[in-house]
Order: structure tokens, then sequence, then C-alpha cells
């Protein structure tokens, strides 16, 4: 893949990350307002760091597409590249706090609202920005971590091998095995939920479904794992063929490492908007309804530039659907 094609693919992509997380965020804003959810801050969160990611690879876009490139500071790329990697730390420190979250409420679930306070929501928030702007500035502070420059503005132009895998070392793996450990806690509890609903019903004390609270629980449940499933899939092979380069430096290209493997962890901030708009029944309604009242916003103002109306006695009724029917 040469500079150009790279450079259309990754406009592409970006394209789609800011799209896509701006209607998730809008959705998730509006859940919000209407529900109180807590545990939503989280999701939001995770929308606001993956649309910064896709702001983030805008300035690439233009490196790669320009006909004339000139050498790029050294400096300059640095925080370039800080700032890319930045929203990718927070949007993987999120989705621990999603998961975290989840088990939690499903873990205590009378005392999640009263632990899970505002103030302790805001406070893992910006404790993970921080973390996230540590880890992506790392290099700045650490000159050991900059590689010898030589003009070409990329990751392992400007890093040496040893600052990913210091990354994996105190990012990728320990968050990793925190969505093993959590995710295999709350498959366990909620078997257990599961069976008790089961015995209860038996002995008639309950109806025949579950309580909504316990459907809804499960459902999430669902949807943090396709979240982990993605995330491992998207960004595994870019962390192990970084180690690899690290022990062998010969043995993989860094064309490779940089351009196709980075893409498919790119991926990731694109596939985590997908995974809520499609899964979640709640985000899935907003986005719905907000297409809807752009719909009704934007067509009128077709009619009125397309030549006199006919006159009417009056709007056409708009059908109403139901929460099932929107569901299926």
């Amino acid at each position: 893949m040469d500079g150009f094609a790279f450079g259309v693919v990754l406009a592409v992509l970006a394209s789609l990350i800011i799209a896509t997380n701006i209607l998730v965020a809008v959705a998730l804003f509006r859940l919000i307002q209407k529900n109180g959810c807590t545990g939503l801050y989280f999701v939001f969160n995770l929308a606001v760091a993956d649309f910064l990611v896709g702001i983030t690879i805008t300035g690439l876009v233009t490196d790669e597409l320009s006909i004339h490139s000139h050498p790029t500071p050294k400096m300059f790329c640095i925080l370039r590249m800080a700032f890319i990697i930045s929203p990718s730390a927070a949007s993987i420190l999120t989705m621990i706090m999603v998961t975290f979250d989840r088990y939690l409420a499903i873990k205590q679930p009378f005392q999640y609202f009263r632990i899970m306070s505002g103030l302790v929501i805001g406070a893992c928030i910006v404790g993970l920005w921080l973390a996230a702007c540590f880890i992506g500035f790392l290099p700045v502070i650490v000159q050991g971590f900059q590689q010898t420059y030589e003009g070409k503005c990329t990751f392992f132009g400007v890093f040496q091998p040893t600052y990913m895998l210091t990354i994996f070392c105190i990012g990728f793996f320990p968050g990793l095995f925190i969505f093993i450990y959590l995710y295999c806690d709350i498959l366990k509890i909620a078997s257990l939920h599961v069976q008790h609903i089961r015995e209860v019903a038996q002995v008639g004390l309950s109806g025949n479904s579950p309580s909504p609270h316990n459907t809804s629980d499960m459902k999430a449940v669902r949807t943090v794992a396709i979240l982990i499933g993605c995330f491992v899939l998207s960004w595994s092979p870019f962390f192990i063929a970084s180690i690899v380069k690290t022990v062998c430096q010969k043995c993989l290209p860094y064309d490779v490492i940089e351009r196709y493997l980075w893409l498919l962890g790119l991926c990731n901030s694109l596939l985590n908007p997908l995974i809520y708009a499609y899964w979640q029944k709640e985000v899935r309604l907003q986005i719905y309804q907000l297409c809807l009242c752009v719909k009704r916003k934007v067509f009128p103002l077709f009619h009125m530039e397309s030549g006199p109306r006919v006159p009417s006695r009056g709007p056409a009724p708009i059908r109403a659907i139901s929460h099932p029917q929107f569901q299926e």
C-alpha cells in the first residue's frame, strides 16, 4: 500500500470514526438527560475518546495525501503521535471502567448507586484521562524512548520499539487481564442469578420471566463481552508484532506494523459505537428518534424549494412505533 492509498483509507476511516461517535455521543447525552443513568457516563466518555482518535489522525491524512510533503520537525511529530496515543489509551481505559461498572452493578446491585456517585464517576474519568495523557506523552518526558529521527513522521520513525513494549506492559496486558477476570466473575454471578430465578419460578414464587433489571444486566454483559472481543482482535496483532519487533529487528518490516496492523487497531474506535448502536436497545431508539427529527426538519426544506405546494387539510398523521416493534 503506497502513501496515497494509505492516506485515502485513513481519511475514510477517520471520517467514519468521527461521524459514528458523534451520533452515538449525542444519543447517549440525550439518554443521560432523560434517565440520569450513571453508568452511561463511562460509555459517553468512550464515545468522546474514540471521537478524539478520529480527530487526531486527520493530521496524518493531510501528510499522506499532500503531493509536496516537507519533513516534519521532530518535536512536532512527537507531539502529534502523543496526541494520537492519548485518546487511544483513554478509549482502552474507559472500556475497563465500563466493564468494572457492569461488574459492580451485578455484584453489588443494592449498593451500586451509593458507591458510584457522581463525584466518584467524575474522579474516575479525570483519573483515566490523566493516566492516558501520561502514557501518550511518556516519550516527551523520557527521551530514551525517542528514535533517531529521519524526517518521516511515523510511530517507529520517532519512537523506540521499547516504548511499545512499555505500553504493552503497563497498559495492554494489565487491561486484558482485568477484562478477563471481571468478565469471568460476571459470568459466574450471572449464572447464579439465572439459577436462582429458575428455582424461584419452579416453586411458584414469581412469574415465568425474569425481572427487567436482570434482563437489562444480561444484555449489558453481552455488550461488554462483544466490546472485549473486538478490543482483543483489533489491538492484539499490533502489540504482539511490536514486541516481536523489539526482540527481532529483522523479523517484521515496519510498514506492516505501522500501516496494516495499526489500521486494524484504529478500527476498534469505529467498532465501539457500532456495537452500542446495534446491541443496546436504548441507544438504538435514541438514534432512530434523532434520524426522525432530522428528517422532519430537512425534508420540508426540499419541499419548499421544489415549488408551490398543493394546499392540504393538515399534516399527515405519523404512526407511532412502539418499543417492542422497534426492538425487533
